[in-house]
């Protein structure tokens, strides 16, 4: 994420890479690494080595099972298609988002100052999906639809006592979807972490694992939001603990299922 305005703006920025090479593990989360023993992963069928990083610090790194790496490809696969205004599919699932989120008023264009309404930073929301990516629409839409209390609850900011300078749920939900990228490390040939590694698992179980943390960390960053008091001016702390938070509960040794989480309990149907 980028900060603008010293800190009361803010874009998800990835760029979307179009056949991106991935026969070397250059991709690595700066942020600090959790820390556990390795003889839990073994467990969950996880093979984990450490590998030698940059100014030879220690990383684990960690052997694929051919249904991870097949889960993993897929998923890359998702993670490389830009938004493109152009192309029907796209603009359809941006017309079903609009309709999930305000059913009961007609959307006019798909550019138009109705999107404002929804927390894009203007009448064009291809503007910002540029930050996520096509897959950041596919979130926000598979939330609308599987979680629709959930969603309409952040989307009209109807729980808790509220800022008044509230963020954008939209703009939110595209930096959600990056913040996940980074921290699982979605973008190396193989995980280069321990959470990145106990998702891959979760994702080899649940191909729809990818969608369903997104709109469990969306709930969760609104409890961090309601219980820090935050206003505009704090999105980024709120984001950076609401990290913190989802990484200490992948890391639990009972999670099997996305669904143990504790988290997991914040959403409703």
């Amino acid at each position: 994420m980028e900060d603008r305005g010293g800190g009361g703006s803010f874009v998800a920025v990835r760029r979307i890479s179009h056949g991106l090479d991935r026969t070397n593990n250059t991709y690595h989360s700066n942020s600090a690494e959790v820390t556990a023993s390795s003889a839990a992963w073994l467990g969950r069928g996880l093979s984990c080595v450490c590998v030698q990083g940059r100014e030879g610090e220690s990383r684990p790194s960690f052997d694929l099972t051919p249904a991870q790496e097949h889960c993993l490809q897929r998923l890359q696969n998702r993670l490389d298609i830009a938004y493109d205004s152009s192309i029907p599919r796209h603009q359809e699932a941006l017309r079903a988002l609009w309709k999930a989120s305000f059913p009961e008023e007609e959307l006019h264009d798909l550019i138009s100052e109705q999107w404002k309404e929804m927390g894009w930073q203007g009448k064009d929301p291809s503007t910002d999906f540029r930050g996520g990516g096509f897959i950041s629409l596919e979130n926000l839409l598979y939330f609308a639809r599987n979680f629709p209390k959930s969603f309409q609850d952040l989307l009209r900011k109807r729980e808790g006592v509220r800022s008044m300078w509230e963020y954008p749920f939209a703009v939110a939900g595209v930096n959600i979807t990056f913040m996940l990228i980074q921290m699982l490390d979605l973008e190396a040939v193989k995980p280069q972490s321990f959470v990145g590694a106990t998702f891959l698992k979760l994702l080899s179980e649940n191909e729809s694992a990818f969608d369903l943390l997104y709109c469990i960390t969306f709930k969760l960053m609104d409890q961090q939001w309601l219980d820090m008091h935050a206003s505009y001016m704090d999105f980024n702390a709120v984001m950076k603990s609401t990290r913190r938070q989802l990484e200490r509960e992948l890391l639990q040794d009972d999670i099997t299922r996305l669904e143990e989480l504790p988290s997991y309990s914040l959403l409703s149907r």
